[in-house]
């Protein structure tokens, strides 16, 4: 008998379960209770259960986000494509359906295909998640660009901090003093690490941050629109808004235009990302690029040197970029 068998058969004695119970649970299958799976993960942990031999690998990676439905997913399955194609695999997806930790279900899915590595957008993993997929030799990665997942996760991300200083900073150069702010979620670290750059770029040129003028979104069109109506009906309007991302800046253009405000003449809008969207606005968007392929290929590539065996760093921050186009300018003259 092999050292895995073996040690398969030794962990359904300790769990009192079959060795074939013992297989669904380490592939993902289902027929095996709540009760009994967590009995015999236990006993996986306990003994320190060897994962499957290579040659069980599958040569693909699996990207896994909340949904797939934006310019933003689309951007990151480039790049993870263009990482999976330079080692001769495929890329499957996967949906989690949650927004920031994905609950367990997608999970045995994963488990039961095998890939060689996983890419997963968005925050964070359950603590028991992490084990089952390093139970079974499965590397992965997390690519947030929330900015928060657990110091011991392997994960890509952008420099948020530095991205919002570059946006202050051209609005600055323009003339601005007076700016609104709309972040994203406010229990995002990325939102307010933007946030925090911007201030922090206003503090060093001696403006003052306007705190009436600060607003926290949810990254959709919507919020920009909403939000963005609220700030520009102010008493003392600002001549420029700073949105935690495209989507909530092109609803600022929205409720500019609704309300008879020309972009850049009257109003100048930065935004976050850089999604093909942005160049094709009404006017097309100067905004803070946040390089989203390249963080996807270098997700990838990071979990697939892990299936190889070779680690990396478990932090990549890739660096952002200012993009200057036709929705700002210096602010008209009184």
């Amino acid at each position: 008998m092999s050292k895995s068998a073996a040690t398969l058969t030794h962990i359904a004695r300790t769990a009192e379960v079959s060795p074939s119970t013992v297989s669904k649970v380490l592939n993902g299958r289902s027929g095996v209770s709540a009760e009994t799976r967590e009995r015999v993960e236990r006993a996986l942990r306990t003994h320190g259960y060897s994962p499957p031999a290579e040659r069980h690998r599958q040569p693909f990676v699996e990207l896994v986000f909340e949904r797939v439905e934006s310019a933003f997913a689309i951007e990151i399955i480039r790049g993870v494509q263009r990482a999976a194609v330079s080692r001769g695999m495929s890329v499957v997806l996967t949906e989690s359906g949650d927004r920031h930790t994905p609950g367990p279900e997608w999970l045995d899915q994963v488990l039961q295909r095998r890939p060689s590595g996983v890419v997963l957008v968005f925050s964070d993993l359950p603590k028991a998640s992490k084990e089952r997929l390093a139970l079974r030799g499965i590397p992965f990665v997390i690519l947030d660009p929330a900015g928060d997942p657990a110091p011991d996760v392997p994960s890509v991300g952008s420099a948020n901090w530095s991205g919002g200083v570059q946006a202050a900073r051209h609005l600055l150069e323009l003339g601005h003093r007076s700016i609104g702010v709309i972040g994203g979620p406010h229990d995002m670290m990325c939102s307010r690490a933007r946030v925090s750059g911007f201030r922090a770029a206003l503090d060093e040129a001696g403006v003052p941050f306007r705190a009436d003028a600060l607003r926290w979104g949810d990254f959709l069109r919507e919020d920009g629109l909403a939000l963005g109506r609220e700030l520009l009906q102010l008493p003392d309007r600002p001549t420029a808004i700073f949105a935690g991302n495209d989507l909530m800046a092109l609803g600022v253009l929205e409720a500019a235009r609704m309300l008879g405000l020309s972009v850049p003449r009257e109003l100048s809008v930065v935004g976050y990302d850089d999604l093909e969207i942005a160049r094709w606005s009404g006017p097309p968007l100067t905004t803070v690029r946040q390089p989203l392929a390249e963080m996807g290929e270098q997700a990838a590539l990071l979990a697939l040197d892990a299936h190889r065996g070779t680690l990396r760093a478990a932090r990549v921050d890739l660096a952002t970029s200012l993009v200057v186009r036709d929705s700002t300018a210096p602010p008209a003259k009184a």
